[in-house]
């Protein structure tokens, strides 16, 4: 299909997320390590992982023979009394890697329906023990859990894109935003406000749910182990299950394999996705410990009560054994600390910049927070312009690049981001 027809098509009848119809793309004709390739020939150096994906970059042969291989067998069963040995060997390995005592693994089909298997996780157990009052949940604010019904109701009100659904979501418990920063002191008191919430709450909560260290898309926002832990500990005082949401977190992103070894604590339920296939296929998996899923299946119906269509698919857990083996075959803690020192390095030149409200940097995670929200449109179009893909939102520029990034290729990247914040010359309109 030639470049015009593909751009027609699109401007009249493709819809892209969080984006109106007809709003400007960028034909990709294909993909190799950390460059995507556009139809008219330009190289982009990613930044973004394919929204936090491509850990290994893209078209990485280790796992188009995965997907190739598993292919030549079956490309789907149904999951529902059949199993088979994708799906175990990628259950063993979340079972080994995540946290003990988690241990029963419910595979399922994106982040946000994770969330959602692991709310319902938590609702039936409450279910299932006689507590059919407890069925709230409780989260922090800054937060983004999905798109879902029941992921956006955990979002932040304002920050988590979802306020125009407020009035038909269920009404949630927010906690203050932590305010304690990653890297500074920790004082028991930036825990107050949460601990007055889940003592009042308690008898109608089922879960807390958050992410661990670093939130996403509600804010970029990276914040004290100490937190969390004083969280756990408030979560087993109150007889509360913790839900750690580590779509974003998992497989090394943040400089630990999940982000709750930063605290050295390990949830009743946690989702992951995203990187979990490496970008290739949509997969994510809700983990839980013997006590929920043992809880669930001792009340009523003796089920849980979910079952998506393309659970366990084979090409997709074939392509995440793939994922999983190459990533701990690799040297990828030192590569997350190059890329942790060539960020902080790179974005240095920004603190002090005007507009310019905050530069932070964990693992390989890189942020820009400006004074006021970017004008999307003029902005990607200059960083197309200096060969790199960044795709802001709100009023961050942010940097979650593939493991497999050189130094020159991250370089470009920290020096478009020094360059176009530093001109602040974007059309206000755009």
């Amino acid at each position: 299909m030639d470049i015009d027809r593909m751009l027609a098509i699109d401007r009249d009848h493709a819809w892209h997320p969080y984006a109106a119809p007809g709003a400007p793309v960028y034909p990709v004709q294909s993909a190799q390590g950390c460059r995507i390739r556009l139809a008219d020939g330009r190289e982009l150096i990613d930044g973004m992982s394919s929204w936090w994906c491509a850990i290994h970059g893209y078209n990485h042969p280790v796992l188009n023979q995965a997907l190739g291989d598993q292919l030549a067998s079956m490309a789907h069963v149904m999951f529902g009394g059949l199993t088979h040995a994708p799906a175990m060997r990628l259950i063993k390995h979340l079972v080994d890697l995540t946290p003990d005592p988690l241990q029963y693994v419910f595979l399922c089909d994106s982040g946000s329906v994770a969330v959602e298997v692991a709310i319902k996780m938590a609702i039936q157990f409450r279910q299932a023990q006689g507590q059919p009052r407890r069925h709230r949940l409780m989260t922090i604010r800054s937060g983004y859990h999905g798109d879902t019904s029941g992921a956006m109701a955990v979002c932040d009100p304002i920050t988590g894109m979802h306020h125009l659904f407020s009035a038909i979501l269920p009404q949630q418990i927010f906690a203050p935003a932590p305010a304690c920063r990653f890297d500074e002191p920790w004082e028991a008191r930036h825990i107050d406000a949460f601990a007055a919430l889940i003592a009042r709450h308690q008898d109608e909560l089922a879960a807390v749910i958050l992410e661990p260290i670093c939130q996403g898309v509600g804010g970029m926002r990276f914040y004290a182990p100490d937190y969390l832990r004083a969280v756990r500990a408030l979560c087993d005082r109150h007889d509360v299950l913790l839900i750690a949401d580590e779509i974003a977190t998992g497989f090394g992103r943040t400089g630990t394999l999940f982000a709750c070894e930063h605290a050295g604590i390990s949830p009743d339920i946690m989702t992951v996705g995203k990187a979990l296939t490496g970008g290739y296929m949509t997969l994510a998996a809700t983990i839980a410990t013997a006590r929920v899923a043992q809880g669930i299946s001792a009340g009523d119906p003796g089920v849980f009560m979910h079952g998506p269509t393309f659970m366990g698919n084979p090409l997709a857990c074939a392509v995440a054994n793939a994922s999983i083996e190459l990533l701990l075959e690799s040297e990828w803690q030192a590569r997350i600390r190059r890329i942790e020192q060539a960020l902080q390095s790179g974005l240095a030149p920004c603190h002090g910049l005007p507009g310019v409200v905050d530069v932070r940097v964990l693992g390989a995670i890189g942020v820009v927070e400006l004074a006021s929200p970017v004008p999307m449109r003029s902005i990607q179009q200059r960083f197309v312009d200096m060969g790199v893909w960044i795709r802001p939102f709100g009023r961050l520029i942010y940097l979650m690049p593939p493991y497999v990034i050189d130094a020159a290729e991250l370089e470009t990247l920290c020096t478009a981001v020094v360059r176009v914040v530093a001109d602040g010359d974007w059309d206000p309109g755009a």
